[in-house]
């Protein structure tokens, strides 16, 4: 069995070592607490691709409109990117990034 060697901190709790779990409060975290984070974890995601759908966009220099035009998509579905009421999946994704990465030759390839 392995052993660690623990510290005892000035308010006489413990000081776990780098690394460890307190398993108190794992015990202590209930199905509602991990829902509850899942769902807020799930919310900044969606709002981190919100702003990058939006940071690409203005990036190119374009309204939502003249945006939705080039890449041939609606006005709504970018406001809805924009917004983080929707994300953008498989192909527009995929776009996205290209845009983000080479926004010159993107553009350049939908225009023709």
């Amino acid at each position: 069995m392995k052993s660690i060697q623990v510290k005892i901190g000035k308010d006489g709790k413990p000081v776990l070592p780098k690394g460890t779990a307190d398993f108190k409060r794992i015990d202590a975290t209930t199905d509602k607490d991990i829902a509850d984070q899942q769902r807020f974890d799930d919310e900044q995601a969606i709002m981190k691709v919100a702003q990058f759908a939006k940071r690409v966009r203005k990036s190119v220099g374009m309204s939502q409109f003249e945006f939705s035009q080039s890449i041939k998509v609606s006005v709504a579905t970018i406001r809805n990117w924009e917004q983080g009421k929707r994300v953008p999946t498989g192909a527009a994704k995929a776009l996205l990034k290209v845009l983000d990465q080479s926004p010159e030759l993107a553009l350049i390839a939908l225009h023709r």
